[in-house]
C-alpha cells in the first residue's frame, strides 16, 4: 500500500481496494504513535503507556507533558511542567525566624530548585559569626547528591557594614563540614559587625 508523508501514513491506491476496513484499520495503526496522549497524572501515564513506542507524546491533565525515550523500558523525559507554588517547607535551625519576606520552596522539571525570603534572629541581634551561620535547611528530597551549591544572597545594610552580599551554601548528600550536615543552608559573611537579615533568594541544581 502506498504512503504519504514524513509519517509514512498508508493510504489506499486504486489496485488496493476494496479493502476499506483493513485500510482504515492500518491507517489507524500508523497515525496511533503521532497522536498526543492523555493520562490524568503520572501514576496513570505509567499504567497505560509503559509499552508505548519511542517518541510518544502524553500530556496530564495538570499540563505536564512527557516524552518517552526508550520502547523498551518505562523511560520518560518531562518536556514542561507546570510551574509550582511555593511551598513552606524550609526549616529554620534554633534561634532564627523568618522575616519580612516570606521564607518558600519550589521546584522546576524535578531539578531545579529555587528559594526565597529572608531570615532574621529571634532575639533581634545580628546575624554574626567568624565562619559560617548555620540558618536551616532544605526539604530531604532537595539536598544536592554529589556537589555544594552556592550563590550570592543579599543582606541588610543597617549599622556599620558596607558589605550588601554574602557567601549562601546548600550542603550536599556526604558532605563533611563542621557547620552543617547535608542539606543545610550555610551563611558566609565579612561585613563589619555582621547583618540584621539575609535573603535567601536564589536557585541551585540537584542533578
Amino acid at each position: 500500500m502506498p504512503t504519504i508523508g514524513y509519517a509514512e501514513l498508508p493510504v489506499p491506491a486504486g489496485g488496493d481496494g476494496p479493502q476499506t476496513v483493513s485500510a482504515v484499520a492500518e491507517l489507524a495503526t500508523a497515525l496511533d504513535p503521532h497522536l498526543v496522549q492523555h493520562a490524568e497524572d503520572q501514576a496513570d501515564r505509567d499504567a497505560r503507556f509503559s509499552t508505548a513506542p519511542v517518541h510518544t507524546l502524553v500530556i496530564a491533565e495538570d499540563g505536564t507533558a512527557w516524552m518517552k525515550l526508550d520502547s523498551g523500558t518505562n523511560t520518560w523525559t518531562t518536556i514542561h511542567s507546570p510551574l509550582q507554588a511555593w511551598q513552606s517547607t524550609l526549616t529554620l535551625k534554633s534561634g532564627f525566624e523568618e522575616s519580612t519576606v516570606p521564607l518558600g520552596v519550589r521546584v522546576k522539571d524535578d531539578t531545579h530548585v529555587y528559594l526565597k525570603g529572608r531570615i532574621e534572629r529571634t532575639d533581634g541581634n545580628k546575624i554574626l559569626d567568624a565562619n559560617a551561620v548555620n540558618l536551616g535547611s532544605v526539604p530531604s528530597g532537595l539536598i544536592p547528591p554529589t556537589e555544594l551549591r552556592t550563590w550570592a544572597g543579599t543582606c541588610s545594610l543597617a549599622g556599620t557594614t558596607t558589605l550588601a552580599a554574602g557567601r549562601l551554601e546548600v550542603l550536599n548528600t556526604g558532605t563533611a563540614s563542621a557547620y552543617g550536615v547535608a542539606g543545610d543552608i550555610l551563611w558566609w559573611y565579612q561585613g563589619t559587625d555582621g547583618t540584621d537579615w539575609v535573603d535567601i533568594s536564589g536557585d541551585y541544581w540537584i542533578d
